[in-house]
This record gives C-alpha cells, structure tokens and sequence, in this order.
C-alpha cells in the first residue's frame, strides 16, 4: 500500500501571529490570535481552517455515535421555516423576540430557524404512514439561527452557531422514555471521548416544552448557569429547578433587604423582600445576603413575566408611573419565607406603609394594585418561598450526609422528552394497536452545540500559554517540528513512524509536519499557542543521539525518546488526552 501523503503546515492557510496577546486573553482572543477564526458581525464568525479542522473532528465525533448507538439517520432540514408553522405549534410569540424574520416578494412570513421541532415534526406526519416504522430517529448536524440580545464570549454566546439535533418519535411513553435514557447513556459517551468532565443535570424544558430535561454542563468562569451538585450522592441539578425549600436556616432579628424588578411589558414592578442575615438552626455562623444572593429563577416561577436581563428596574418604573404615561398598573410584593407574615399586611392596601417603602415611586394619586405573595408557585408548592441561592457548603436534600456544590457551568448539550407537545397541533399521528384510532407519536429532542463545544474546550483547557486541545478535537493531535540541523528525511521518517499507530488504514494519531520556512523559536510558540497536544522535537537531541524530544504541555511531559519508542509514547499520551 503506497502510504499517504505527508500532511504539512505549508500547505494550510492561518493567519496566525501579527496579532499581539493582549494583558489579560481569555480563549476567544487566543483563537483569534492563533488564526482559528474572524469574526463577521456581531456573534458571527467565519471559520477559517484550523478552526474548520476541529468543527469537522467534533461533528464527526457526534455523528459517528449517533450513527452507531442509537442508529439515527441524518436528514439536512433547511434553515428557513414558515412562520405558520410556529403558529400552529403555538410557540411563535414566545420566542419572536430572539427569531430573525423576514418575508419573500409574495409577503408570506419566514424565519431563520433557531431549532426544528416543528418543521421535523411536520416531515414526519407526512411521512410516517404505519407504527411498523417507529421508532423513527432522525438527526442532522446544520446552522441554526438566533438574534441574541447581547451575544458575547466568542463562540459560547453567538448569533449563528452549528448545531446537532436528534429528533426521536415512537409509538408510546415507555418506548420514549427508553429512548431518552439511550440518549443519555450516548451523551455520556461523546462527552468521554472528548475527555471533558461534563455534568448531566436535571433542567427545565423551558419553551421547548415537555416536562423531563436534562442539561450537559462544563463547569467554567464563563458559564451562564449555575449547577449544584452533591458530595455525597448522585444529586446534580440547575440551580432553576434546585428543590431550595427552607429547611435548615432561619432570619435573625437583622433588618431585611429589597430587590427590585419589572415586568417586560413594564407595567408592574416586583419587590422581593428577604432577609439580610440568617442564621442555621444548629447555631452555625449566621450568613449575610446581598441583591446578588437573589434566586431569580424562583422569583420568576412566581412572576412568569420579570424581566431577568434589567439590572436596574428604578427608571424603568419612575417612566411608568410618571404623569404623562401612568402606565403602571401593580406592584407585587414576593416576601421570602424566612421573614414575618405580618410584612405582607403592612404592604397592602391603597398605599404602602412600611418604613423601607419608596414613597417616590408609587405616588399616592395613582391606582395601583398592591399584592403580596408568600407562596411559591413553582410546581403548584405552597411551601414559603427561599428567595435565595443555594451556596457551596449547604446541607443536601437529598441524603443525610452531603453537602451542596455550586458552580458556574457552560451548557453543551440539552435533552428533552416532548411527549406530544408538538405531535399533537402539527398531527403527527398513526393508529397504534390495539387502538382504533389515530394517536399522536412520542417525541423527544436533543441537542449538542457543536460550536459552542468549540469555544468551551478551548476556554476549558486553555492557559496562559496557549490554547490545549482534547486529542479527539484538536485540529492536529501531534506536530513534528524539524530543527535546523534535522533534514527533510530525517522529519519524514518522524511523521511516519507517528502516523503508523494503528496502521495507516486506521490513524489514530492525526499528525502534521510543521514544514514552514520560520524559525525553530518562532514555530515552537505558535505551536503551543495553537494548542497541538502533543509536540515532537528534532532538536539538540536528535544532532547529540538521534533522539526526539516529545512535549505534552498538560501532563507536564518533556522528554528523549529513540526513535524506535516514538509510537509507543506517542499513542501513551495521546490516550490520556
């Protein structure tokens, strides 16, 4: 078999150096710098072909484990839906502020898509004629669109991103179920084959609908949201529908504190009154909170429409209740558990009396509707509400001995089982024995963010060096770097004995020459800023003992290896990478 061709970096376009590291880079900017990818407009970002190698590695990765464990089969939907469609699902306004809209030269009303339930769903009641064709499992890898108000942090946060979605459809709801825990258990595995440590944690199915989700997390800085976590049993979940019933603190006599919001359509403002010390019921030290401490996931399970992005609600409502507009129709008083049931009567009535009210944002004059809740209605709870987060080092609900984990997470992945919720308005039925008549599938859902992977691997693994691929996604696993003295045979005879592991039918190492007319200093710190997870040196060693020196900046490996060992050490820490 004649061998294939030496890969070369001469050969591949990347404009990387020219661009100084700023004081404090985060790895969007290392990206960037590396020659990864430009940015287009604003959350959008052209791939350039470093960047496309990795995409290509982790859409491969995805597809090949979709294909072989659950043995879906990959449709390409387009990216532009009707309109009528997400009317008839019922889910047109509650997104229509983050959709991209437009309309043909006949004023018939498309969108960009931002997700396919709808439109797969209506393939499928096209398409689907007998129960003998369930289970049905379609997936696609594709662009999705979404016009995020504030796109931020590269590729975690942007306006057009590659996504993959499975689509799942069978006859009843133990034969979903089972196929949502298959996904699970394929989840898992991609996320292994990366090497990330990615939490699986109980969601909220949101607009999506459904009412059994869970999200894919990599813990970072960055993350939007926060997972909690036990240290003893098995219990992760999103602090959003974190079980946070009131159980082991109390309020001190220490005053109480008030947050406030507004409603979207700015007609109402939220008080939420909670306490500004508590203190646990074993005599622990007694904890101080701040506006910062608020849970807002819970305020908003009872004021569905709190406007979570205004950070400063005081303007907002200062215009609603001015003379001109009087716009203002309520204030809604949300009194966290902890605090005395009498607060809630001192704030009702025509008007406020408590000594903490701010008598200048709801003048006397003007008719307002005063409310207090001292419930949650979170799951129809009547429990009093905890306005509060949980913190790192609360007591478990969940076992006797375990202490609660908090941490900022990136989600990369989300699954929900929909049931019916968008089989039945798009009629996407078949008569199922013993049944006489037509019944609506089974569905679920299930998503990965292909480029979102992207930019958290490389947030996750970067330092201050460089960027630092998992080995599955890097866009070279290994790079052969001659020096000066090491002829063009000598680093071919390198490339080769790296890329027979495994034979050369199945390459296991994706290796590259790094054949650039640069200097050996110059090449040796774009490589590490690149982030290739294994280097191989023809340098000092390989002029005193024909040896190469074989790097791996993450585990801490610098050492000289004879040339005859080189695959051995190289396919060693290439499977811990």
């Amino acid at each position: 078999m004649i061998p294939p061709a030496v890969a070369r970096l001469s050969r591949v376009w990347f404009p990387s150096g020219g661009i100084a590291a700023s004081g404090v880079e985060d790895a969007h900017a290392k990206l960037i710098r590396a020659g990864f990818l430009r940015q287009s407009n604003a959350g959008m970002f052209h791939m350039l072909p470093l960047g496309n190698r990795v995409q290509d590695k982790v859409e491969r990765l995805v597809a090949g484990r979709m294909e072989e464990l659950l043995a879906a089969s990959r449709v390409s939907l387009s990216s532009i839906s009707a309109e009528s469609l997400w009317e008839k699902s019922g889910r047109l306004d509650s997104v229509a502020s983050e959709l991209f809209r437009f309309s043909d030269r006949r004023d018939v009303p498309y969108l960009l898509a931002p997700t396919h339930e709808e439109e797969i769903t209506t393939l499928a009641a096209r398409s689907v004629k007998s129960y003998k064709e369930l289970p049905l499992r379609l997936y696609q890898i594709t662009r999705k669109y979404r016009d995020e108000f504030r796109p931020r942090h590269g590729l975690l946060r942007g306006r057009e991103f590659i996504m993959k979605d499975l689509y799942t459809f069978d006859s009843s709801i133990d034969a979903a179920l089972e196929t949502y825990n298959d996904v699970r258990s394929a989840y898992n595995q991609i996320f292994s084959d990366m090497k990330l440590p990615v939490l699986s944690a109980k969601a909220s199915s949101g607009d999506m609908g459904g009412d059994l989700s869970h999200e894919y997390h990599l813990p970072t800085p960055l993350g939007e949201d926060r997972v909690i976590s036990c240290s003893s049993c098995n219990y992760v979940i999103n602090e959003e529908v974190a079980n946070t019933a009131i159980s082991d603190e109390a309020a001190t006599d220490s005053p109480f504190e008030i947050w406030r919001g507004i409603t979207k359509d700015r007609t109402k403002l939220v008080n939420v009154w909670y306490p500004k010390w508590t203190r646990p019921l074993d005599g622990g030290e007694a904890r101080e909170y701040t506006d910062q401490d608020i849970n807002l996931s819970e305020v908003k399970s009872i004021v569905p429409d709190l406007d979570t992005a205004v950070e400063d609600a005081l303007p907002f409502w200062s215009a609603a209740v001015a003379a001109e507009t009087r716009t203002a129709t309520e204030i809604i008083n949300v009194i966290d558990g902890r605090l005395p049931s009498s607060l809630a009567s001192s704030l009702s009535g025509p008007a406020p009396t408590h000594s903490s009210w701010p008598s200048a944002l709801a003048p006397p004059t003007t008719p307002l509707h005063i409310s207090s809740s001292l419930q949650n209605n979170n799951n129809n709870d009547k429990s009093p509400p905890n306005l509060l987060r949980i913190r790192t080092g609360d007591k478990c609900n969940h076992c006797s001995s375990g202490h609660l984990h908090v941490s900022r997470a990136m989600e990369l992945g989300h699954t929900f089982f929909l049931g019916t919720r968008y089989s039945q308005p798009l009629n996407a039925v078949a008569t199922i024995p013993p049944a006489t008549q037509p019944t609506p599938l089974q569905m679920g859902c299930y998503g990965i963010g292909i480029s979102r992977i992207i930019g958290a691997a490389a947030e996750h693994l970067a330092d201050k060096t460089g960027l630092n691929w998992p080995a599955a996604i890097a866009p070279y696993s290994c790079v052969v770097i001659p020096g000066k003295d090491a002829d063009e045979g000598d680093a071919v005879q390198a490339y080769r004995e790296i890329e027979g592991v495994g034979g050369l039918e199945r390459r296991v190492v994706d290796v590259v020459l790094d054949d650039r007319a640069k200097s050996l200093p110059w090449k040796m710190r774009d490589a590490e800023l690149i982030g290739f997870p294994v280097i191989v040196l023809l340098g000092r060693e390989w002029r005193a003992a024909r040896r190469v020196e074989v790097q791996c900046r993450r585990l801490g490996v610098k050492q000289a290896v004879e040339i005859a060992d080189l695959p051995a050490v190289v396919a060693r820490l290439h499977a811990s990478l």
